[in-house]
């Protein structure tokens, strides 16, 4: 299944339910009641929940709050990692996981956190609760989670190692074993999808999206789509347009 995010209030009421798919409750703010196959704690903004597939559970709170809800396919989580959260399904909040939380939030709050962005950091978050030592992959992985949120940044391969906390030539070696590819490689193709989603998706002028899209200007981004998909930005723009309407 698709990693899915929520935002999500608890009320007096308890609710319960149970689910074939994993999900991990991360309080913002305030104090949720939970029970998870009888064994009950207050979760916080100090405290996760990570609640394994087909356990009965409930929540409930008597006070404002708020929280991130995960849920995710397990069967994607390393053996160790799904190990160690199901020995504690309540994890302390580290602070490092707290700013993995708060980005994941701040993305959802203002644009909505896409599908890649969440499969990014999902690995490193769940590997930060519970506490396992945090793997090269994962690093890269959330590394390209930010790097996704903002690619007009002037990213090179030394400010994209600098974000996923490793030298330039670890960089290049974790991309070659888990990508197949190149940094610079994969930065150009995501900024070109990035700029093909929103040409489709939105009304954006083209000269601002391209440079919101990490070109210098419109004539580069019209230059990069010509080399790679031999188009432009407003045909693109208008064959999307038409395809949507014939839908």
């Amino acid at each position: 299944m698709p990693t899915e995010l929520d935002l999500r209030s608890y009320v007096a009421e308890p609710l319960a339910g149970v689910h074939s798919f994993a999900q991990l409750v991360l309080p913002l703010k305030g104090r949720v009641i939970m029970d998870i196959k009888g064994s009950g704690a207050i979760v916080h903004p100090q405290r996760a929940a990570f609640v394994e597939p087909g356990l009965v559970h409930e929540a409930s709170a008597t006070e404002p709050n708020q929280s991130l809800i995960l849920d995710f396919d397990l069967a994607a989580v390393p053996d160790a990692t799904a190990a160690r959260l199901a020995e504690r399904p309540y994890a302390p909040i580290s602070a490092p996981a707290a700013k993995l939380i708060e980005f994941i939030g701040l993305l959802r709050a203002q644009s909505g956190a896409s599908q890649q962005t969440l499969d990014h950091w999902l690995p490193l978050l769940l590997e930060t609760l519970a506490q396992q030592e945090i793997r090269p992959a994962s690093r890269l992985s959330a590394a390209l989670g930010r790097i996704e949120a903002s690619p007009g940044q002037p990213w090179s391969t030394d400010t994209m190692a600098k974000a996923a906390y490793m030298s330039v030539s670890s960089l290049h070696r974790v991309f070659r074993d888990e990508m197949q590819t190149t940094p610079l490689a994969w930065l150009t193709g995501m900024r070109l999808r990035w700029a093909c989603r929103q040409l489709a998706e939105t009304d954006l002028p083209i000269a601002r999206l391209a440079t919101l899209a990490g070109y210098a200007d419109q004539s580069a981004l019209t230059h990069a789509m010509r080399r790679a998909m031999d188009v432009t930005p407003l045909a693109y723009r208008k064959r999307e347009r038409q395809n949507q309407t014939k839908i």
